[in-house]
This record gives structure tokens, sequence and C-alpha cells, in this order.
């Protein structure tokens, strides 16, 4: 590997203290890690891995090559010996690791030659993640090739019900927070105590063809200065979102499951108080035309209807439509309709109330931008948009509810009214200006 400048870790420290992150918490079980070579899951993410494993959480590893390529002067036996060395190291950091009961798959595809292997790696990764509540790779804007490569491969195959995230590696090593770009609003940590941190060390040093000299004498691959980016007690994770919108037939899926009501919106406490505090934190008695794209099974429309002179509900799942119809049965100032955002449809114009629950984070980023433009036509000026969201990521979602509301708060078209935060859900009001 070419020899490059190293960042000093203090930089990556302060730069971490300085944003104010979340826990890692994958919440999916269970969980795949895709790695391009033996110890890349170890550095970037060998504490967690340690932790979710003690936790119960089913952890499978799969290792996309043997790293026989780290030393490019060897010849074919050689570099044969270095990828059965780097296999039983892997192993041994496992152990290290308390992870010695994980299952290892190991593809053996040409180490420093992913990029070139896409279809080949693609192929092979589909049918691990088929069943993968969460996983976890390398980034795909990591600066390594292989790395990347792998981020891609599965980004582009994982499930529509898998959680996907990504750790860096050499990114933090050769470059600065600013030059990197971290896309810190979709970022969590991961902090490892005294005796994590000592386990995480001894697997590290497990790798001793990576952490020792070159088999020609030269420098290792892992010098001292590189392995301090991984022993700084925190691990950096950044959620890796699908591209696209959630699509039209995950949602037909979950309303055409169990008794049609697919997050419990009748029945659940959550549900029930987040739909009181919505209309409480609404600034005005009464509205005289709202929107409200993503209607879901109609308990919020019901009660829209007792505040508003006209409702306009709408959702993409025919379920949905369905549903809610029955809930305002005999409202005849509610209309109920099959449209998705941002089409016009959804958010007609010349309403003064927009309420959009739990929907804008299953947006593509595309769509995203184009409903907030769609908003900003169709809420009159003076006029409030109600935007609520769970905290948590759902799995088929691009954005979580940090980012919408930072895109919101980047818009000048709208100021913030009212905001209600806690640890279930996170609830805005903006006024059109």
């Amino acid at each position: 590997m070419t020899a490059r400048t190293v960042v000093p870790p203090h930089v990556w420290a302060t730069a971490l203290a300085a944003h104010d992150l979340p826990a890692m918490d994958l919440g999916g079980d269970p969980l795949v890690v895709v790695a391009a070579h033996p110890d890349d899951e170890t550095l970037g993410a060998g504490g967690y891995l340690a932790a979710a494993h003690a936790s119960g959480v089913d952890v499978r590893l799969v290792v996309a090559t043997d790293g026989e390529a780290a030393f490019p002067g060897l010849d074919a036996d050689g570099r044969a010996a270095l990828g059965r060395a780097r296999r039983a190291e892997l192993h041994d950091a496992l152990r290290a690791l308390g992870l010695d009961g994980v299952d290892v798959t190991w593809l053996g595809l040409p180490d420093s030659g992913l990029d070139a292997h896409r279809d080949e790696l693609t192929d092979a990764v589909a049918p691990l993640l088929a069943d993968a509540g969460a996983c976890l790779a390398t980034w795909a804007d990591d600066p390594h090739p292989d790395h990347a490569a792998v981020g891609a491969a599965v980004s582009a195959v994982a499930p529509v019900t898998t959680a996907c995230w990504a750790f860096p590696v050499w990114a933090c090593v050769w470059g600065a927070p600013d030059e990197v770009r971290v896309p810190w609003e979709r970022a969590a940590r991961h902090a490892l105590d005294s005796g994590a941190a000592a386990r995480k060390r001894a697997a590290v040093a497990a790798f001793t063809t990576q952490v020792g000299a070159a088999p020609d004498g030269g420098a290792p691959v892992l010098p001292p200065e590189v392995l301090a980016h991984f022993d700084s007690g925190v691990e950096l994770f950044l959620r890796a979102p699908r591209r696209a919108g959630a699509p039209a037939a995950r949602f037909a899926d979950l309303y055409a499951a169990g008794d049609g009501d697919p997050w419990d919106t009748r029945t659940s406490w959550y549900e029930r108080r987040k739909r009181a505090v919505a209309l409480a934190c609404l600034p005005r008695e009464r509205y005289r035309c709202a929107a409200e794209p993503g209607c879901g099974t109609g308990e919020l429309t019901r009660e829209l209807a007792a505040r508003c002179d006209a409702v306009h509900a709408s959702d993409y799942a025919a379920a949905a439509v369905a549903a809610t119809r029955e809930a305002v049965a005999g409202a005849g100032h509610v209309t109920v309709s099959g449209a998705a955002l941002p089409d016009a449809a959804a958010l007609p114009s010349g309403v003064d109330l927009a309420v959009l629950s739990e929907v804008l984070y299953y947006l593509s980023a595309p769509d995203l931008g184009a409903t907030l433009d769609r908003l900003a036509d169709a809420v009159v000026p003076g006029g409030d948009v109600l935007v609520v969201h769970w905290r948590g990521w759902p799995e088929e979602a691009p954005h979580d509810a940090r980012e919408v509301r930072a895109r919101f708060d980047a818009d000048d078209r709208f100021a913030l009214l009212v905001e209600h935060v806690d640890d279930g859900f996170a609830l805005h009001v903006h006024r059109r200006r």
C-alpha cells in the first residue's frame, strides 16, 4: 500500500467530541458484517461487535479477500502463504474479542482487485444478507478501493428490511475531518471502556503480519501512528441508507400482514400520545383546509377533522386509503385519495395546514427536495407545516428525523414555530413565511 501522511489521531478525537453523536445501535438481528480484508472489522468495529455479540446478537462475518496482496513484492507462493496466515490471524483476533463462536464466510476474491470483480462480489454477498436484520460494512467512501467496493456491493443488494451501516478505516487515517466530509447527521459512536479497549488492542495485535515488519524488513502496514487511530476508545459508524425511497410494495406487504395496522396506530401508547402531542402543538384552534399525506390508518385524520373545515388525506398504499375512508366515514368534509409525495394531489394548493407524520424520511433525496418545494407552493403564507418523526431510523428510509429537520432549518421559506423532542419522537411546526 502506498505510504501516505497520517493525520494525528487527536484531530479526529476533537472532531468526534465536537459532535453530539448518538450511541451506536444497529437495531437488527442477525447482524451480518462484510469486510474487504481480515482485520478491517477488528480495526473499525471490533469493540462494537464484541458488545453486540455479548448482548446476544447473532453476529456473522463475511470476508471478501484473504488480504494476500498486502505486500505486492511477494511471489505467488508468498501471497498464498500470507493469505493463509491472515485467515489464522483473524480467528485469533476473534478469540481475543470473545467472538470465537462467530461464523466466518470467506469469499476468496482477489485482494486489491475487488473493483474489477464487483459483479462476483455482489452475487456472493446477496444471499448472505437475505435474512439480515442489520448489516455493517466498510464505508463506500473509504479511500481504499476494496473497502469502497464492499460498501457499494452491500448497499446494492441489502434487503429493504435491513438496516445498513458502515465504518471508515483508512479515511480517518489519511484524511482530516474537513477533507473526508463525514456525514455527521447520520453518524453514531460506540465508546469502549478500559476492558473493551484492552481486548480490542489484543485482537489488533493478533494480526502479526500487519503490525510487524514487512517481509523485506520494511515498515509494517499498521505502524504505531496508524494503530493509534484504532485505539482511541471510540468507534465511528455511518448509516448507509437506501438511495431510493421506500418502495410501495414494502408498505403493501406491511398492511397485508396481521390485522392491517402494522404500527399499532389504534392501540399503542406511543401512537396515541404522539397524536395528542401533535394536536396540542398546533398553534391555531381551527384551520380552514388541511392536507395529510401518508394518512395511514386514518386515526390522526379523524382527529384533524374536528379541527379543520376541510381535510385532504392521502396515502400511496391502497390498504391505507381504504382504512382511512372507513375511519372517517360520514365526515363529508374529509376526502381520502391515493397519492404519493411529491405529487400535487398529495399536497393540494391553498392549504393552511400540512401534517406529515412519519412520512418524509421514507422519500428519496430528490423527492424530499421536491416535497419541500411543493409545500412552499401549496401552503399559504402564514400557514403551518407540522412534521413528526420517530427518532429511530426505519430500515426502509433513506433519512432519519435529524436529516429531515436539517432540510427545513436550511430552507428560509419556513420558520420554526414549535419544537418538541423526547425519547420517542421529534415534532416541529414550521410556519410558511
